[in-house]
């Protein structure tokens, strides 16, 4: 029998916990690499930057998947749907209320995910597994919606700007889970599929990260410019949900990869 690595020990071990403790041992490797980039990065805004980045880069894996083998199995159409939107209606309030690098990022992610959308619609049809994209984009865009409308910003601007703004920012927490429900439907996650799912997980980490030692740093004074009212805790909520929505993929993915194996097997439960 071959030597195991620490880094595999750890994982057995950390895989025969029962659900509690795995909670509270994710919650700390949290808190750690939090500690981590606050004593390694100087300009904590940038972490935003690099989210949008790594989430940019996700879209392009997603791409390259598509244009080499010619097959989107295992991708969810409405994912990338809601993607589109969430980017979309982000884009538009970045023109009217704040321009920045994070337009130039949101435009460039935004063209390559109506190309993913445009390659799996109409040039990849007949690989496209409909019958496992069974998520209703309605249950997930209709709510964010109705949840915009009574929390959003409470800054000078315009109010259906303000609406919009409010409702990209639940929409883009809870985008994924479409492509979550394929998983859990398939089991099986092939590579690219993995890569692009985990380069999300690190894209939503890093802005979560952003969020907190921003306000960390401003010693809360950044909830106040965000508003009043319930807004600036629910910018932290979505931020908080889909770091945590991603993080259970993202251990088995850690763990495939550690093991030497090219697919992402989730058991019953997982996503």
């Amino acid at each position: 029998m071959g030597t195991k690595t620490p880094i595999h020990a750890i994982s057995m071990w950390v895989r025969r916990q029962p659900p509690k403790i795995k909670a509270i041992l994710a919650v700390l490797a949290a808190m750690t690499t939090l500690v981590f980039l606050r004593m390694v990065v100087d300009d904590h805004d940038s972490l935003f930057v690099v989210a949008e980045a790594v989430h940019a880069i996700g879209i392009s894996v997603l791409l390259y998947k598509l244009m080499r083998e010619r097959t989107c199995t295992g991708l969810s159409l409405k994912s990338q749907e809601l993607t589109a939107l969430f980017l979309a209606v982000r884009l538009y309030c970045s023109f009217v209320m704040e321009y920045d690098i994070h337009t130039v990022l949101d435009t460039a992610t935004l063209g390559t995910t109506l190309w993913v959308i445009y390659l799996i619609r109409f040039k990849l049809r007949s690989s496209y597994m409909d019958d496992k994209d069974n998520c209703a984009i309605y249950y997930v865009a209709i709510p964010c919606a109705i949840l915009s409308l009574f929390i959003h910003p409470s800054t000078q601007h315009h109010l259906i700007n303000r609406i919009l703004w409010g409702f990209c920012v639940y929409l883009e927490a809870v985008s994924v889970l479409p492509q979550l429900r394929v998983m859990q439907n398939t089991k099986i996650v092939e590579p690219f599929t993995a890569h692009y799912v985990f380069a999300l997980g690190v894209a939503r980490f890093l802005s979560c990260a952003h969020w907190i030692l921003q306000v960390l740093d401003t010693r809360g004074r950044l909830l106040t410019a965000l508003g009043y009212g319930l807004w600036p805790s629910m910018v932290l909520l979505s931020e908080i949900v889909q770091t945590f929505i991603l993080a259970d993929f993202c251990y088995y993915y850690v763990k495939s990869l550690v093991g030497g194996q090219l697919v992402v097997r989730l058991p019953s439960g997982v996503v």
